[in-house]
């Protein structure tokens, strides 16, 4: 009675249903990192995915995850993919069961006293293969400066997929990028908070991102001028962390380009970034405390030993802009 269907369901198994994903505007093919704890969502050029990425090993711009080129699709195309599955194995069967019907109902004697009939109904026996559509265009577009494969992200990326090289350059305008988010979104953040009755933890809220803003900016830039400087100099083992220490990250790059801070900010700027760099210290290893080594160091009289800090939006702002300072005067001499 059900050869149709029977016969349909052993063709079933195992077929294989190839869909064809659309590429945005662009030409940006939609990829996602498959760790679970990651699932962060970038494109990649199709033409350079076909011609350049290797199906061994496609790394995550966010976090370095690497796995196969088959791993990467997102959670839209799947679930799309799915979808045309299902549809199109309820069209299959549903041809099958109405051909079943068809041919029963032709079995059946006109001149039987009893008279049956078949028939399928709530299912739609068509199915049209809808390509995978592809999500709207992301703005930060990159090109990686070392294997030139094109990607575009939300907000910032750390490593190239195709070839999962980490550029100092996109790493520091990101994390810079990252501070000037925090500041310019501050007082959205305070209101938001105070018109939910939550004035304490807006106070709470805005000194956190105006303390961590500091550190922001110190660890980028020590991370930049390693970079930049085991590159420039493969042959130096640096100490670590010696970028966070003024004194020795200048001499180092007084050797080794013959220029150093001092070249590239005046008097009062140099005395800006020892302050903020020794806050910055005080932040992360005495909860803020002043303490008699910081007053040595900066000569700041603002503050007496066993004070607390404050940290004030435009002195984040004015360090933001000389690490910006330094960043662009190391560019310059790359």
């Amino acid at each position: 009675m059900f050869d149709n269907l029977i016969r349909t369901l052993k063709n079933l198994d195992g077929q294989q249903l190839s869909l064809d994903m659309k590429t945005d505007i662009d030409g940006y093919l939609d990829r996602e990192c498959p760790a679970e704890n990651c699932k962060f969502q970038f494109k990649a050029h199709l033409e350079d995915w076909k011609n350049l990425f290797k199906d061994e090993a496609i790394y995550c711009p966010m976090c370095r995850h690497e796995a196969e080129s088959g791993n990467w699709a997102t959670a839209e195309q799947v679930k799309h993919a799915r979808d045309q599955a299902r549809k199109f194995i309820t069209s299959q069967m549903s041809t099958a069961m109405r051909r079943d019907a068809d041919a029963f109902n032709s079995s059946q004697r006109r001149s039987s006293f009893i008279k049956m009939s078949m028939s399928v109904n709530g299912v739609n026996n068509y199915f049209y293969k809808r390509p995978i559509p592809a999500l709207e265009e992301m703005a930060l577009k990159i090109i990686c400066e070392n294997c030139g494969a094109r990607f575009a992200v939300i907000g910032s990326a750390f490593f190239c997929p195709c070839c999962g090289h980490n550029s100092a350059e996109q790493t520091i305008d990101s994390s810079l990028n990252k501070v000037e988010i925090k500041l310019n979104n501050l007082e959205l953040i305070k209101k938001t908070l105070i018109e939910q009755g939550m004035k304490d933890e807006a106070e709470i809220t805005i000194r956190s991102l105006l303390e961590s803003c500091l550190g922001d900016c110190v660890v980028a830039f020590q991370r930049y001028s390693e970079e930049v400087y085991t590159r420039k100099a493969p042959g130096v083992t640096l100490k670590q962390n010696v970028f966070q220490r003024i004194d020795e990250g200048n001499r180092l790059w007084v050797s080794l380009i013959g220029e150093g801070y001092d070249d590239w900010l005046d008097i009062i700027e140099m005395d800006q970034l020892n302050i903020y760099f020794q806050q910055r210290h005080l932040l992360a290893h005495r909860e803020g405390i002043v303490d008699v080594a910081y007053i040595k160091k900066t000569n700041d009289a603002t503050y007496k030993e066993g004070q607390r800090i404050v940290i004030k939006e435009n002195e984040v702002k004015s360090f933001l802009s000389l690490t910006k300072k330094l960043v662009d005067s190391i560019r310059a001499k790359k």
